[in-house]
């Protein structure tokens, strides 16, 4: 029992441990870009500098999502926004979709605070200029591997969303199934044609498209298919 005769000085604070965040051990990176010679040097400073030894690289985002399929998943994937085969955050959006836990880098020419803010909300970890310095190629992957989100601190200001934004991030809580159905109601099929096609039932098709219109928080199709539109919808999913 504490005796509170005894001197203040004999009770000292002990330290409390701070625990730190398991920092993620970054062993292997697919590359996601079409231009060879950027691909090289990329290769280069993330084996270099960032200290990943095994490093892949495709040129389109099929080729990519074949190889995530059919192959073990890499510890991160570094995509470009611009494909041959994709267009603007779909890329980002149907990567995603593919691997929910992989961390993906975006590194891009297209800079801009509205495009840094938009790829975030899409579910990007770290978004790196293509005329960043090896050092800030560093400092990003360093980041991540932390498990932390790398980014200026402007792209993540409270800012209101443009139309197009708000589109990929609610577009993004699709299912696959979900957003393979919405493509079908962007071509103007109806639910018996979507029932068909994809072998569920009428009555299952119709439950899809209620929680559609509730995530994409609209009406009606009509709706759900211009919202689609905001963020060029039509290639988001494959044909699979």
């Amino acid at each position: 029992m504490l005796s509170y005769r005894q001197p203040f000085r004999e009770f000292r604070m002990m330290p409390v441990p701070v625990l730190e965040k398991p920092v993620r051990t970054l062993k292997s990176a697919l590359i996601v870009d079409d231009h060879p010679l950027f691909c090289d040097a990329l290769a280069m400073t993330l084996t270099g500098p960032v200290g990943i030894p095994d490093v892949e690289a495709v040129g389109t985002l099929e080729a990519a999502l074949t190889r995530l399929e059919t192959g073990p998943l890499p510890d991160v994937v570094v995509l470009d926004l611009n494909l041959p085969d994709v267009n603007g955050l779909d890329g980002v959006v149907r990567l995603r979709r593919a691997v929910s836990e992989t961390p993906i880098v975006v590194v891009s020419s297209l800079d801009e605070i509205r495009v840094v803010r938009a790829a975030l909300k899409a579910g990007v970890n770290a978004f790196v200029p293509k005329h960043a310095s090896r050092e800030e190629f560093r400092e990003a992957f360093a980041v991540i591997a932390r498990g932390e989100i790398h980014a200026s601190r402007m792209a993540l200001e409270a800012s209101a969303p443009t139309p197009s934004e708000e589109a990929v991030k609610r577009l993004a809580l699709l299912t696959r199934q979900q957003a393979r159905i919405l493509q079908l109601v962007c071509a103007g099929r109806m639910n018996k044609h979507i029932a068909y096609e994809l072998s569920i039932a009428e009555t299952t098709v119709k439950a899809h498209i209620t929680a559609i219109m509730r995530k994409l928080g609209v009406q009606t199709r009509m709706q759900a298919v211009l919202f689609a539109q905001e963020a060029s919808f039509s290639t988001m999913v494959s044909d699979v």
